[in-house]
């Protein structure tokens, strides 16, 4: 088994079919999204393939350590995950096509007007082992 993050952008990735951003859903259809995501998750619940799945707050920060005795330094001119970030889930599964086969159906979660998104997900295997550096 391997395991994979299926990464939810807000932006950043090529726009779904459904491009209605979450903010303009109304409430019915932001919880058929969850009920969507929430059945999905405990089926692969069942299989023995899910791991852990979020849906992020849009509140964070940036941090970074600054030396010793002094706090530490907050946000910054960078991107912001939060602005890019939605949510995520790990599976594990027995191959890189399951992952994809997953990610497909999961892109299929209900939004406006209760259609189907098709959103892009990113697919992202763990690392198994440190990398190595070959000279």
């Amino acid at each position: 088994m391997a395991k994979y993050l299926l990464l939810k952008h807000y932006r950043g990735a090529p726009a779904a079919v459904n491009d209605v951003p979450m903010g303009q859903w109304a409430q019915e259809e932001i919880s058929d999204h969850v009920q969507y995501m929430n059945d999905f998750a405990a089926r692969l619940e069942k299989t023995g393939e899910f791991v852990d799945g979020q849906a992020l707050a849009p509140e964070g920060a940036w941090v970074r350590y600054d030396g010793e005795g002094r706090p530490p330094v907050t946000d910054g001119p960078f991107a912001e995950t939060k602005d890019l970030i939605a949510g995520w889930m790990v599976i594990d599964v027995d191959s890189y096509e399951r992952a994809v086969e997953l990610a497909g159906e999961l892109s299929a979660a209900p939004g406006a007007g209760g259609k189907p998104i098709h959103e892009w997900l990113e697919v992202r295997p763990f690392l198994s082992a440190p990398p190595t550096i070959t000279e």
